[in-house]
């Protein structure tokens, strides 16, 4: 059977008052076209529509074919959402990366938790990272003509042989004429390293950002962050934790290359994420050094910018004499620095109780320290004996996409039964998180806003 006879673009719901609703389209309908070309996935389709005039070929439920003419705004939307967000099947990663988190899951977990992607649509759309061993010339073909940025790329090292080692494929050394062509379209891209000790730092690490400052200003920025190891690595290639010392290197590293190329370029291009700034004792930069914050879906500055937001909403306020009695629930990593906002909002309003509680992640293992991997058994385990007040705070990266489950499948209510307490998912901004604490959400929300889905369930943010 023909491969395009079975991609079906099947519409799965229709927004009121769009331009799809106005001219009849609805749920079940088929689009065939767009100014007679057919649609080969979501690319196509931005792009496509992404114009004045449409004409879109559309089969309707009971198979009459009809052929819709359509004026609208340049950037206007249509109001079509489609059965298959990408409009082709997702593609899975050929990788098998010495680093991978999900290899480290336990079993018994949810099927989509196990789900490997390393889709450059992903990319585009919502941020992931790919490592370009999943796209072929006509993908980089059609990210070039549609101009599609930014492409997010995990490039781990430049180093062929040792990236061939690292993600345990024979082909993953060829990508960098692929970063060429992109850069050479004048492509945006970001950049990531997950740092295996022993592997891609010291030298490596040198080579690997001097390689990479090449395709400046293209490349706008690359993150370099630790290596998350679970106590689920059974049979999988040993590695070492990062130590004080090694974090010390690392940003001694990133610091000396990140004076070297703001002087060329204005920007300081490679970023340390949080982690490595508490595990060496070392003050986080300054807001400025991060160029606005490129990386923050890495952990790259999301402390800095969680304190900052939270001055700037604390700056408006006079504050008063409400009382409030809450609790906060984060990782490890987050809970000195949620410690000092707190602080911060008792300066205007001091009757305002507040404890803030560090989960340690039992579930998988005490390194893991970030609240996006915390569960819904470990929060309640541990929290469960302890005075929570009227409510309990929690990020919204605990949870997965548009869903009120933890990664444990714990619901939010059968926590708050559990705790006998209320509890609040709030969103990133530090705005929300002093509202928040001081009451005024109009809604308690049990459910995390839709963002993409990735493995790690800390899609949200990391802390």
């Amino acid at each position: 059977m023909n491969a395009k006879k079975e991609k079906r673009h099947l519409i799965r719901e229709v927004t009121p008052g769009s331009i799809a609703d106005e001219m009849g389209l609805e749920a079940g309908d088929e689009l065939l076209s767009i100014n007679g070309e057919e649609i080969e996935d979501v690319f196509d389709y931005h792009y496509q529509v992404n114009d004045t005039y449409l004409e879109l070929g559309i089969r309707k439920q009971d198979g009459e074919e009809w052929i819709l003419e359509i004026d609208k705004e340049y950037d206007e939307d249509m109001g079509i959402v489609f059965e298959n967000e990408f409009m082709d099947q997702y593609r899975s990663c050929r990788n098998n990366c010495i680093f991978c988190f999900i290899d480290q899951m336990p079993p018994g977990m949810r099927e989509t938790l196990y789900f490997k992607d390393d889709d450059s649509r992903l990319s585009f759309l919502q941020g992931n990272y790919v490592t370009l061993t999943n796209m072929s010339d006509h993908d980089i073909d059609r990210i070039i003509k549609y101009h599609l940025a930014p492409i997010n790329i995990s490039f781990q090292t430049t180093n062929p042989e040792l990236r061939c080692r690292m993600l345990k494929n024979r082909f993953a050394g060829d990508i960098f004429p692929k970063v060429k062509r992109l850069y050479d379209a004048g492509i945006e891209m970001n950049g990531q390293i997950v740092l295996c000790k022993g592997y891609n730092d010291g030298d490596e690490l040198e080579r690997s950002i001097s390689d990479l400052s090449a395709y400046l200003p293209h490349l706008k920025s690359v993150s370099v962050v630790p290596v998350g190891l679970s106590k689920y690595r059974d049979g999988l290639t040993h590695l070492e934790p990062f130590e004080k010392e090694d974090a010390k290197e690392v940003l001694q590293i990133i610091r000396k290359w990140q004076k070297k190329l703001y002087e060329k370029w204005g920007l300081h291009f490679i970023h340390a994420s949080d982690e490595w700034y508490l595990l060496a004792k070392e003050p986080l930069p300054e807001e400025e050094e991060y160029d606005g914050y490129l990386q923050l879906e890495n952990g790259v500055g999301m402390l800095r910018l969680l304190q900052e937001e939270v001055k700037e909403e604390l700056s408006g306020r006079s504050g008063d004499e409400r009382i409030c009695r809450i609790s906060i629930a984060t990782g490890r990593l987050a809970a000195p620095f949620l410690e000092k906002c707190m602080g911060w909002i008792r300066e205007k309003y001091p009757n305002v109780k507040g404890n803030v509680y560090a989960i340690t992640n039992n579930f998988f293992g005490e390194s893991i320290t970030v609240s996006g991997l915390i569960t819904g058994g470990d929060l309640i385990e541990q929290l469960k004996t302890k005075d929570l007040g009227d409510y309990l705070l929690i990020p919204c990266n605990m949870l997965r996409s548009g869903e009120n489950v933890f990664l444990d499948d714990v619901t939010v209510e059968e926590a708050e039964k559990r705790l006998n307490v209320k509890i609040q998912v709030v969103d990133e901004p530090g705005s929300d998180l002093v509202k928040a604490v001081l009451e005024e959400q109009k809604e308690t929300t049990h459910r995390r806003r839709m963002m993409y889905e990735q493995a790690d369930g800390s899609n949200c943010g990391q802390t």
